[in-house]
């Protein structure tokens, strides 16, 4: 469908569509308050428009060695198509539902499919918890640093974010939340971290505690990094090929903020700190939702830092920046903090885009 775009461009492209859509938005902020009815019309027709295209876009791009580990997943897929004998021993939900999908459907087809199903728990969330601000929850997911990239190459990462993001839509409902946020794990078992990190704040909700993990985690990583990769390596909680980027050796570490340390992406992730204990301890929001998602971003966020140094360290920097979108939104859209609150909205999503932009595009 889209083979006309040149592969090379492919990804550029989806960056300059959210850039014309951003500006689209930001403008609309500075021209009518948030209580617009008509201005909030035109958003939710546009935003239908914008997210149905990017389904279509990402998920009908070439299958192409471009897109890195899409290639892999192909060769799966026509293996699979082919009556193969291809042994599975782990991510059972997705090389099943793979093996299933393989069976009455073509392969490009099937990454569309994956691209709906990996969009469509954003738009629920979304619906679900900002109501009629719907899209503007959509379009931070969308202008996340990492969103394209999980849904065009990691996309058993993204998938599984995905669920855990559905879960949280029954935040109030146990007894599916848990069976949500079990198929998640067995789509990537790194899922286990995010999960883990549920668990964990749920039980003890204290925001101050969360912080104080996240700041600990720093002198840990950088006095003793190796010693925690080889300790969660040994642990087996990460896939066979991610225990591969904690315990190999990073080539060059003289590039320190491309191979060691991140402290460039420290900063960004610092970010949603900031945002959770200004919301929280600042403007007072108190909401047990909220202070939940805030644990759940820190301690994984905690777990990526103190693992920061490995190679391709960012596939655990994704079980923790998923959530970003909700830690700077749900506040924004739930409640009353500022006179000028679409203003300061417009220029928060903007400021949070051009980080994407700028970090991805290729010029």
């Amino acid at each position: 469908m889209f083979d006309w775009v040149p592969l090379e461009s492919y990804s550029n492209l989806y960056y300059y569509i959210l850039l014309v859509v951003m500006i689209f938005v930001i403008v609309n902020a500075f021209s009518f308050d948030v209580r617009d009815q008509k201005s909030i019309s035109i958003i939710s027709i546009v935003g239908w428009f914008v997210t149905i295209f990017i389904m279509f876009y990402m998920g009908f791009r070439p299958i192409n060695g471009v897109f890195i580990d899409m290639m892999v997943y192909a060769n799966s897929f026509y293996k699979f198509q082919r009556g193969a004998t291809v042994k599975i021993e782990k991510d059972y939900v997705f090389n099943y539902f793979m093996k299933w999908c393989s069976t009455f459907m073509s392969a490009k087809n099937f990454f569309f499919f994956l691209a709906t199903l990996y969009i469509v728990p954003c738009i629920i969330f979304s619906k679900k918890y900002f109501r009629q601000y719907w899209f503007f929850a959509v379009l931070m997911f969308l202008s996340s640093f990492s969103f394209w990239a999980y849904g065009v190459n990691g996309m058993r990462n993204g998938l599984a974010t995905a669920l855990f993001i559905l879960g949280l839509c029954f935040y109030q409902k146990k007894y599916l939340i848990y069976p949500i946020f079990l198929l998640a794990y067995f789509m990537h078992a790194s899922m286990i971290i995010p999960t883990f990190a549920f668990f964990v704040s749920g039980f003890y909700k204290n925001p101050k505690i969360y912080i104080f993990i996240w700041i600990l985690a720093i002198p840990m990583s950088l006095l003793g990094g190796d010693v925690w990769m080889s300790f969660f390596s040994n642990l087996g909680i990460a896939e066979d090929r991610a225990t591969g980027y904690l315990v190999d050796n990073v080539k060059n570490m003289s590039k320190f903020s491309s191979t060691g340390f991140r402290w460039d992406f420290v900063l960004y992730s610092v970010t949603a700190i900031f945002a959770g204990y200004y919301f929280i301890y600042k403007k007072k929001i108190v909401d047990d939702f909220y202070v939940h998602l805030f644990g759940i971003y820190c301690i994984a966020n905690a777990f990526w830092i103190l693992v920061i140094s490995a190679a391709f360290s960012n596939r655990f920097a994704y079980l923790s920046w998923f959530l970003m979108p909700v830690i700077f939104a749900y506040p924004m859209f739930r409640y009353k903090i500022w006179n000028d609150q679409y203003k300061v909205f417009g220029i928060i999503l903007f400021m949070y885009f051009m980080f994407t932009f700028l970090m991805n595009v290729k010029f």
